[in-house]
């Protein structure tokens, strides 16, 4: 396992996300990753991609990891056109599914079993105001025990339903009000080395 995309989902608004904090924790998978002897590439989703190019890199790739600050709960709606052009497109080649897993012949098999891309691993390195305290607490308003992955499984499942093993999330929290930005660098490269390197 030595090539890995790192997906840059950042959207400007100003005032409010200037994305220089994305960009560098994606330059800081980008060196880990060298640093090990991976091969990298990037997409920039905000600067323009060609779609063909992007079907070809997930195939190319043996992990994925999307970089992205959490707007209003998910992910800029730039990203998301990106997966539905994407993967539609990685779909209609048969590169990335075939079907959902059902069959006529075997309608009892899974829904969600029609994957392709058995083998390859996919994981999320988020940006949020929201403090850790936020989650895997039953006491929490909002989230009511959720953890991160919880929260961002419609993010996920477009992975698995493509047959990607899904890795534990890494997640720059309370980025607006209590930056730590050394602090998470670091707590990202042991993120890294625990989940993506040990599983080379």
């Amino acid at each position: 396992m030595k090539n890995i995309l790192i997906i840059n989902a950042h959207q400007f608004y100003e005032g409010i996300s200037s994305g220089n904090l994305n960009k560098t924790m994606a330059n800081v998978i980008k060196d880990e990753m060298e640093k090990s002897g991976y091969q990298v590439q990037q997409t920039n989703v905000e600067l323009g991609y060609e779609i063909e190019a992007e079907v070809q890199k997930h195939l190319w790739a043996d992990v994925i990891i999307l970089q992205s600050p959490v707007y209003w709960f998910g992910m800029p709606w730039i990203y998301k056109k990106y997966v539905d052009e994407v993967f539609t497109a990685g779909m209609m080649q048969g590169a990335f599914i075939m079907g959902d897993g059902r069959t006529r012949e075997h309608p009892s098999k899974q829904y969600g079993t029609g994957g392709k891309l058995q083998g390859k691993k996919y994981m999320l390195s988020l940006t949020w105001n929201a403090p850790k305290e936020a989650f895997g607490n039953k006491e929490q308003i909002l989230f009511e025990g959720k953890t991160v992955d919880d929260v961002f499984i419609a993010n996920t499942a477009n992975y698995k339903f493509c047959g990607m093993e899904i890795l534990p999330s890494f997640s720059s929290h309370d980025v607006m009000k209590q930056p730590d930005v050394e602090g998470d660098i670091l707590l990202l490269r042991q993120h890294l080395t625990n989940v993506i390197k040990i599983t080379a």
